[in-house]
C-alpha cells in the first residue's frame, strides 16, 4: 500500500486544508469585495463628481484637436441661417464657406445678392458675435452658371486659339 501525498510530501496534516483551500477562499473573498464595488459604482451613477469630465466637455475637446470647430461653427451658423438673416432671405441664400476670416454666402439670384451686399456691415457684426470667430469679410456671391468648358472633351479654342 502506498503512502499518503501528504506523508511523502512531507506536509502537516492539520495545515493541509488551509494551504489547499486557502486561494479558494482568498478568491471567494475578493469576488464579494468586486460585488460590493460594482453595487456602489451603480448607487453613485449620475451624481455629482462622479464623472472626472462631462461628455460636452471631452466632445469640444475632441472637436479642438482635430480643427473641426470652425467647420461646427459654420454647420450652426448654416442652420440657424434664418435667426441671422430673417426667414425671406434665408430661404433665397445660405452659407457656402469660412476660410481664414472670409466668410462666402451665396445668393440664388442677382437682387438677393445685392440686398445682401447692402446687409454686409449689420451681418458682419452679427455673425462675429454668433460664431465668436474672427469675420473680417464677408462675400456675396450670385447664383453661378455651369461652365461647360472644364469638362474634358470640350475643346476650348475661344480661350486658346491654338488649342
Amino acid at each position: 500500500m502506498k503512502r499518503p501525498i501528504a506523508a511523502e510530501l512531507r506536509l502537516d496534516q492539520r495545515k493541509l486544508p488551509a494551504q489547499i483551500f486557502g486561494r479558494f477562499v482568498k478568491r471567494s473573498n475578493s469576488r464579494k469585495e468586486r460585488e460590493e464595488r460594482s453595487q456602489l459604482a451603480w448607487q453613485a451613477f449620475g451624481k455629482p463628481g462622479r464623472d472626472p469630465n462631462g461628455l460636452s466637455s471631452v466632445l469640444e475637446g475632441i472637436a479642438q484637436q482635430g480643427g473641426w470647430t470652425p467647420h461646427l461653427k459654420i454647420a450652426q451658423l448654416s442652420s440657424h441661417w434664418d435667426q441671422v438673416v430673417g426667414p425671406v432671405i434665408a430661404q433665397h441664400s445660405t452659407v457656402t464657406s469660412y476660410e481664414q476670416g472670409r466668410l462666402t454666402i451665396q445668393a440664388r439670384t442677382t437682387v438677393w445678392a445685392t440686398q445682401l451686399t447692402y446687409m454686409v456691415p449689420q451681418l458682419r457684426s452679427k455673425i462675429s458675435e454668433r460664431l465668436q470667430m474672427p469675420v473680417e469679410e464677408i462675400i456675396v456671391t450670385g447664383p453661378r452658371s455651369q461652365q461647360f468648358s472644364h469638362h474634358p472633351f470640350v475643346r476650348r479654342s475661344w480661350a486658346n486659339p491654338k488649342g
